[in-house]
């Protein structure tokens, strides 16, 4: 009996592995698929890992390394990981201060006593969660200028120290490249190391990281990949950069490989103990008790409503993601050698298959009749309007004046963005009636009431050319920021710093829209009928940029 049931309990054994092993190559054969489509054979390349319970179970590159001297890239190959570098500094920060050399609530002013801190009480927290209100030097004029410039950290912090804060510290979030740049020289006057000679003894050797550096762009490294960018005109290569500008905020050079180790010894605690890594894997709080999407150097978001801890990096010639699911033990790291190849959406993708979620839905049949009973306006928290209407037989999702996306159905009451990774679910009262949707990705889920408000009409008018010309030129939101209104051919264009030129539409005489983001433009005259500022709304909110 012992030997039948050994042998049965053996064959049960070999059954499941040979389930597990199909199940991978069917994994595979997706992920093969999905990046071999996006990164075509002759293009700008790709690498890719995935693990799942601490094994690596798919490790592949698709595309080129180097376009010039046509080289196919390698899994193996290095790449700038941009942003990702935020956790590595955040997680030097943990290191000392478990060490007693920092502690997160200090002062900034103990380690930079000169910093300009407007009256403020800035701390080390706050840079950690880009909460403190400090300008991020990148997003100033001049940062396209000087970003060859080879410069030491104290240099880059004289030239931002002075611009005027955003808000007061702790009381809202805004993504601040200096808030990381900062920490990297706090590390360096706590330590008397440079930032590089902190990495590469604390974290890269303990780790194992052989194929992970701090920036260069005169050291041989091997293995890197090159760089690249895309317009009109094809393929070229990315914008030269100095490695000494993004600095702890996004010097970092690694591969997906090292990516997945620095996971693993991260989650066996093998850099900072259990209670300080849960801090930075924790959702931070404003003043006013909301929550960001935001620890120390990570950020937070879902794969299919499955919790992730997540950043990704981008950089000139290249981007990156690295995605971790806690609840599944899952990693998931795809890098893009051309910044213009977006990686995220693939590798969230390539996350949702592993853990049997995948994005992809089958579109069933629905009764006209049920559709119409979906139609109305609804609205959210922050009064923001979403427009829900039928043509030609599909529903269609409109928020604001952006444009309107197709539904399709894949359950009863529940549609699929055809190209997004969002769905809307409708729900019902005792009665059978529609009575809210909610929509459901990356960020969350977020409930819309429907409403007995008419659907918003969305006029364009053509404005005279002369009123038009008086709105033309710049206009400065901070120090850091401004936006340029330009006209072609009777048509008025907005360019803000460091982003695309969009066209913008006339309501009235002063007040214009646009069409890509539901953004809201408003011209303001003086006595006189100069133009002295443009009032911008967005997303609830209200700015005011004057006219220069």
């Amino acid at each position: 009996m012992k030997k039948q049931a050994l042998i049965l309990a053996f064959g049960l054994l070999f059954n499941l592995a040979y389930a597990q092993q199909k199940t991978d190559k069917q994994l595979t054969a997706e992920f093969d698929k999905m990046l071999s489509e996006q990164f075509k054979t002759n293009e700008t390349g790709v690498t890719a890992l995935v693990a799942r319970n601490g094994q690596v179970i798919y490790k592949k590159a698709f595309g080129m390394a180097n376009l010039e001297l046509n080289v196919s890239m390698q899994a193996e190959h290095v790449f700038r990981i941009g942003s990702i570098t935020k956790q590595f500094t955040a997680v030097a920060i943990l290191q000392l201060m478990e060490q007693g050399k920092l502690n997160l609530q200090d002062e900034i002013t103990r380690f930079i006593p000169d910093y300009p801190t407007h009256g403020y009480k800035i701390t080390v927290e706050h840079l950690l969660t880009h909460t403190s209100g400090i300008q991020s030097y990148t997003g100033m004029k001049d940062y396209m200028e000087r970003m060859t410039l080879d410069l030491e950290p104290a240099q880059i912090i004289d030239h931002f120290k002075n611009q005027p804060m955003k808000f007061a510290p702790g009381t809202k979030w805004s993504y601040s490249n200096s808030g990381y740049f900062l920490l990297g020289y706090i590390i360096e006057k706590v330590t008397g190391k440079t930032y590089a000679e902190y990495l590469e003894e604390n974290i890269f050797k303990p780790v194992g990281m052989t194929n992970s550096f701090y920036g260069s762009e005169t050291k041989l490294i091997k293995n890197r990949v090159g760089t690249y960018s895309k317009s009109d005109h094809g393929f070229e290569n990315a914008r030269p950069l100095s490695m000494t500008q993004p600095y702890s905020a996004g010097s970092i050079q690694s591969t997906v490989a090292d990516l997945f180790k620095w996971n693993q010894a991260l989650h066996a605690y093998k850099l900072v103990k259990k209670e300080n890594l849960d801090k930075a894997f924790t959702r931070y709080k404003l003043t006013d008790g909301t929550e960001t999407d935001y620890g120390y150097g990570w950020s937070f978001g879902n794969v299919q409503e499955s919790p992730t801890i997540e950043h990704g990096g981008g950089i000139n010639g290249t981007l990156t993601m690295a995605i971790y699911l806690p609840e599944e033990n899952v990693f998931v790291a795809v890098f893009s050698n051309c910044d213009c190849n977006r990686p995220e959406e693939t590798a969230v993708k390539m996350a949702g298959l592993v853990i049997g979620k995948p994005y992809a839905y089958t579109e069933i049949p629905v009764e006209n009749a049920v559709l119409q009973a979906c139609t109305g306006v609804y609205e959210n928290a922050k009064g923001e309007l979403r427009i829900i209407s039928v043509s030609e037989n599909l529903l269609h999702s409109q928020r604001g004046r952006n444009p309107k996306f197709k539904l399709k159905a894949y359950q009863k009451d529940k549609f699929f963005f055809e190209d997004a990774m969002l769905t809307i679910e409708f729900s019902r009262n005792e009665k059978g009636e529609i009575e809210k949707l909610t929509t459901k990705g990356r960020g969350g889920n977020e409930v819309w009431n429907k409403t007995n408000k008419p659907v918003p009409v969305q006029t364009e008018i053509k404005v005279d050319e002369k009123i038009l010309d008086a709105y033309l030129g710049e206009y400065e939101v901070t120090p850091e920021f401004s936006f340029s209104v330009t006209k072609e051919q009777n048509r008025l264009f907005i360019q803000a710093t460091g982003q695309d030129k969009f066209e913008i539409f006339a309501e009235t005489e002063t007040k214009f829209f646009s069409k890509i983001d539901d953004a809201q433009f408003e011209f303001v005259k003086d006595a006189s009928g100069k133009v002295t500022k443009a009032i911008l709304k967005q997303n609830g909110r209200q700015t005011d940029a004057k006219k220069k």
